[in-house]
């Protein structure tokens, strides 16, 4: 297959996009998004991505002014060694991987489909855990779990200390250090940073709007909308294409649905997994464990005190 630029795809098929979204049932799926609060979920088709990266731009560009400013240069830790530097202030152009400034990116995968070589083209981003283990096990109360089931993390809260990312079944989660509550309270001792990672647009759902992925994507590979709704649609497609489902029951269950042509654990034997790009496994449920369960029921009212606390002093540093 042959893999196309991101301007050749653009000159190619910009005029015939719009026919094509006009006629797919799937664009009419995903102009309306639900305002009531209720779980939503994306469903998200693997053999329509061509991996021309319009909707990692759009992120980047709705959320630029979400994205850290670090002050430098950066407080030592005590010791020196407990929590690593990390900085990405200066690599805000890579796009391979998640990064504190790039919360979606494009995974390749060469694979066999009825006989014939193919890239598979992947969006990666956070699943949206349907009962997250970021935002059971904060310590501080800087993630939280919005009604409609979107998972975020509260920069004005965090403290870098990467728990979030610990306990993710893909290490979704990335620190900036530099930045946050952190250098107000203990520069030295505490988490060297704040945690960044998608926030599915929050702020545009909150207005009735797609998030910016979806808006922008030109093959009209992403949809949103109630969960059930999502996996009805995505046992169909897999049905029409002999297709297979991920996010169903990884974790328990994830507000992030793909389809694919070829099965998932195929899918992850082909794709660059590490630090920054998770992988494709099967993932138990976490929150399901008995030792997270009591984990959870001693951190919730410790951290719902850390987040009042924190929020009052945030809203006094604004007001001074």
């Amino acid at each position: 297959m042959k893999k196309i630029s991101r301007r050749e795809f653009i000159k190619t098929s910009f005029a015939t996009a719009g026919t094509v979204v006009a006629s797919s049932g799937m664009a009419k799926a995903a102009n309306a998004v639900p305002r009531r609060e209720e779980p939503l979920a994306t469903l998200i088709d693997i053999s329509k991505c061509i991996g021309c990266e319009e909707c990692v731009f759009a992120c980047q560009e709705s959320n630029a002014t979400k994205f850290p400013k670090p002050k430098k240069p950066f407080p030592k830790m005590v010791p020196t060694s407990r929590v690593p530097v990390e900085d990405w202030s200066e690599k805000q152009d890579v796009t391979d991987r998640l990064t504190p400034y790039n919360w979606l990116y494009i995974q390749h995968a060469q694979v066999n489909v009825d006989g014939e070589e193919i890239e598979l083209t992947i969006p990666r981003r956070c699943m949206h855990c349907e009962n997250p283990p970021c935002v059971k096990l904060c310590p501080w109360g800087a993630a939280k779990q919005e009604d409609n089931g979107l998972s975020r993390i509260d920069s004005d809260l965090c403290l870098g200390g990467s728990k979030c990312k610990t306990v993710c079944p893909w290490d979704i989660p990335q620190r900036q250090t530099g930045t946050g509550l952190y250098l107000d309270l203990l520069p030295s001792m505490a988490g060297n940073g704040v945690m960044y990672k998608c926030d599915r647009c929050y702020d545009k759902l909150e207005n009735g709007e797609k998030p910016a992925c979806i808006e922008a994507c030109p093959e009209d590979v992403q949809i949103i909308g109630p969960r059930d709704e999502i996996l009805k649609q995505a046992h169909k497609i897999a049905k029409e294409i002999g297709g297979y489902i991920y996010g169903e029951h990884e974790n328990g269950g994830t507000n992030t649905i793909y389809v694919s042509p070829v099965p998932f654990d195929l899918l992850n034997k082909k794709i660059e997994t590490g630090v920054g790009k998770p992988h494709l496994f099967k993932v138990k449920d976490l929150m399901a464990d008995g030792t997270n369960i009591a984990k959870a029921m001693i951190i919730a009212p410790i951290a719902g005190v850390l987040a009042a606390l924190g929020k009052i002093h945030m809203q006094s540093k604004k007001e001074k």
